[in-house]
């Protein structure tokens, strides 16, 4: 074992990572306080984890995918306890027709800490769901160990440039569009054609109803460092060719957070976790490394 994966090693209790073994993981569905059953992936023992005195790494996932979208980044943390729900409306989570304003679905959050026993994680949010991980520090500090948020937004106020697409659709959901809706985000890097097809696959399973109420939720929250401050180690990772989160809001959201770091990606689009998962696990073990050696 060298580099990058030596140094995370070495500081297996304090970021939830357990033993020299592969860990074993699986689906379980879980019945949540807020009244919604959502699937959730488990990776390594989380009562384990608990007692060494660690927390696990939680994942949250982007508007219009599930937690499968973090497939390839889960394959490069085998050592990680990790946790990753399916996010209301969003893969094989149930799909009620309200609730999905941003504090609702921070709820669910919360309510899966607690179907699982967990006191708290490290977080990392993808793109919006890096939205949700802040609303989650701001309302929940004592949940949040630290923050990774990847091409997370700093304000989703406004409507998006396919807002009104969005607005339009019918269900059954045609498979074109979904294909066609990935256009929104120029990738720069090649991604595997079977990733792609299981993101198809994710827009498929939301109908047009959550399609757009988890749209306007987003759009129509107060953006979280507006509302509170988040003082958690935080690192950030953003694409330089990302167009939809400017580098101004970047720096912006560094500036709010106490403490913060950005990591800018110079080849990568918006699309980070899609196109650079293997370098996003060596800088997540990275700063959780760091984290182990503070006082």
């Amino acid at each position: 074992m060298g580099g990058w994966a030596a140094v995370a090693y070495a500081f297996l209790p304090t970021v939830g990572r357990a033993y020299s073994e592969a860990m074993e993981s699986e689906v379980r569905t879980v019945s949540l306080s807020t009244g919604i059953s959502v699937p959730c992936f488990v990776q390594g023992n989380l009562e384990q984890t608990a007692d060494d005195g660690g927390a696990p790494l939680l994942l949250l996932h982007a508007w219009g995918e599930s937690w499968r979208s973090f497939d390839r980044l889960i394959a490069s943390l085998p050592e990680f306890v990790i946790l990753a729900p399916d996010l209301r409306g969003h893969g094989a989570a149930d799909k009620p027709a309200d609730g999905y304003s941003l504090s609702e679905v921070v709820g669910d959050v919360v309510a899966v800490f607690k179907a699982f026993g967990a006191k708290q994680a490290h977080v990392l949010g993808s793109s919006s769901g890096g939205y949700v991980a802040q609303q989650l520090a701001v309302s929940h500090p004592d949940l949040v160990a630290s923050l990774t948020l990847v091409g997370a937004p700093l304000t989703l106020h406004g409507r998006p440039p396919f807002a009104a697409e969005v607005e339009r659709l019918t269900d059954p959901i045609a498979e074109n569009w979904v294909r066609e809706s990935l256009g929104w985000y120029r990738m720069l890097h090649t991604v595997p054609a079977a990733y792609i097809e299981d993101r198809v696959q994710d827009g498929l399973a939301m109908p047009a109803s959550v399609w757009k109420t988890s749209l306007r939720g987003f759009c129509e929250a107060v953006p979280p460092t507006e509302t509170g401050e988040i003082s958690v180690p935080t690192l950030m990772l953003w694409g330089a060719h990302d167009h939809l989160v400017p580098r101004q809001h970047q720096e912006t959201l560094v500036g709010r957070i106490e403490g913060a770091r950005v990591q800018i990606y110079e080849g990568t689009g918006h699309l980070v976790l899609w196109e650079c998962p293997e370098r996003v696990a060596e800088d997540l073990a990275r700063f959780l490394g760091g984290l182990s050696k503070r006082p």
